[in-house]
């Protein structure tokens, strides 16, 4: 038995960071995939994605048993109700979170991590307040979450939901979060038009079409690179000019 399978809380010492966290440059490039389908027009053709009451019906009972009960009430803490902003119930971030752990090609730590934390966190709730994280208010929510950030396991954790939260609020709604654009909206960003359709987001791409894709963002990224280059080379070896007598 690893040190990783062990450890059994959010403090315990036989923790280790997991690999999926580490290798910060996969996670960029799956992040790359999500940012470039929102404008993917010439791989999608339908109608924007919107939320059907269906939907809508299915979270509402999704939510009210573990894990996802208590991955809500993270999520929603992380993300709270404000005059300022989309809340992370609003942008439907523990729906997008579902989508991620149940359709998405995601690693089996990174899901079976944030699983794991659900249970670390409910037996520090029992142990602080004597109810699972869920049943507690606000306050008493803040301060667990206040109090797990202290360790390594648990500012990972809750890294790893905030992340989410922001894929949640920037990704095409098709991906489950961000319904009608609301995410957009508070941010004031255009997206790509026509939007991905299930059937058209990045992991349901043919291989082909994820090679152009990769092929297409780093040729991109590799003429801008090539003409600030160019320009600089330039600037250096223009001479000054000289004013006529």
């Amino acid at each position: 038995m690893s040190n990783k399978d062990k450890c059994s809380s959010f403090f315990d010492e036989n923790y280790q960071i997991p690999e999926f966290i580490k290798e910060t440059q996969a996670r960029q490039d799956r992040r790359q995939f999500l940012k470039s389908a929102a404008g993917m027009g010439a791989l999608a053709s339908l109608p924007t994605f919107s939320v059907s009451a269906k939907a809508q019906t299915s979270l509402i009972e999704l939510v009210k048993t573990d894990p996802w009960l208590t991955l809500d009430a993270t999520l929603n803490q992380l993300l709270p109700s404000s005059a300022t902003g989309p809340s992370a119930s609003e942008i439907r971030a523990t729906a997008y979170l579902h989508q991620v752990m149940t359709v998405q090609p995601t690693e089996q730590d990174e899901k079976e991590f944030i699983l794991k934390g659900v249970g670390w966190l409910n037996g520090y709730a029992n142990s602080e307040k004597s109810a699972d994280f869920a049943q507690l208010n606000f306050a008493d929510k803040e301060q667990l979450l206040r109090g797990i950030s202290q360790s390594t396991a648990g500012q990972n954790w809750l890294n790893t939901l905030l992340g989410y939260i922001f894929q949640a609020m920037l990704s095409p709604a098709s991906y489950g979060g961000n319904p009608d654009g609301i995410g957009w909206q508070w941010l004031e960003h255009q997206a790509g038009f026509p939007l991905p359709e299930k059937g058209q987001r990045y992991f349901e791409l043919p291989p082909r079409a994820r090679i152009d894709l990769i092929s297409h963002v780093d040729y991109d990224k590799k003429r801008i690179d090539s003409d600030n280059k160019r320009v600089a080379t330039s600037r250096k070896k223009s001479p000054q000019g000289t004013r006529k007598s």
